[in-house]
């Protein structure tokens, strides 16, 4: 929520009537869901889903989604939605882009509370300990200290979103905010990734996470973008505010 009303108030910059964002809104989160649960379930067949009856693969109220997979959803989501309501796609890539950072400063607190994505054991004076009873951390040894790595990816989410925000009021073409996002998110998830405990031996290829492994990919899309985006001049922001198209 926190995400579209801040999205809605930079879609008056860009041309873009708020209610356009909110009613993507929809779309959006059928996205994330479905692309983050399909991820999971592929990232963690053997783990959580092997033998057991294939309708859990719908139990999305027993956790499992993968922030990269709910991206990729969005993407896809926004993509078919711009192209139904004949919406400029780059517009409205650069009008979220910093709300996707937003969210994740929220969405980590959710994986702090629920016990995931916990770091490797740690003698910092920061470090945490979560309680025995705590359902997801799978391969967590009591009562050993772990890295915050929940903390790190939300305040980390909180930088970014801000400079994406600040960004946007200066960009020179469309596309650029997203662009930058998918690099600097990729960056900050790998080097968040370096802390991380909650992986098992198989889930590492060629001494990478999973993780890290797609932040090569989304940094390379990122940078392919910025490279092959047309340098439009954006409008200024006063003709947008002038014309906002629904």
């Amino acid at each position: 929520m926190a995400g579209l009303w801040t999205a809605s108030r930079r879609a008056m910059r860009d041309g873009i009537h708020p209610d356009t964002i909110m009613d993507l809104g929809i779309w959006l989160l059928a996205g994330t869901i479905l692309g983050a649960r399909t991820m999971y379930v592929i990232s963690y067949w053997n783990e959580s889903f092997a033998g057991r009856p294939w309708t859990e693969i719908f139990m999305v109220q027993h956790g499992g989604l993968v922030f990269y997979g709910g991206l990729i959803g969005a993407s896809l989501a926004c993509a078919v939605y711009a192209a139904l309501k004949k919406l400029p796609l780059w517009r409205l890539a650069d009008i979220l882009a910093p709300s996707i950072a937003l969210g994740c400063v929220f969405g980590r607190w959710g994986c702090l509370m629920n016990g995931c994505c916990y770091g490797k054991a740690t003698t910092m004076p920061w470090g945490i300990r979560f309680p025995p009873e705590a359902r997801d951390a799978g391969n967590y040894t009591y009562p050993n200290y772990v890295h915050p790595t929940e903390i790190y990816d939300s305040l980390l989410n909180l930088a970014l979103y801000l400079f994406l925000a600040w960004l946007f009021r200066r960009k020179s073409f469309h596309g650029q905010v997203f662009a930058v996002y998918l690099i600097c998110y990729a960056v900050l998830r790998s080097f968040v990734e370096l802390f991380r405990g909650d992986y098992t031996p198989a889930h590492y290829w060629g001494g990478l996470t999973p993780a890290q492994i797609v932040s090569i990919g989304t940094a390379a899309v990122g940078l392919l973008l910025i490279w092959k985006l047309p340098r439009e001049i954006p409008r200024p922001q006063g003709a947008a505010k002038a014309s906002l198209a629904k």
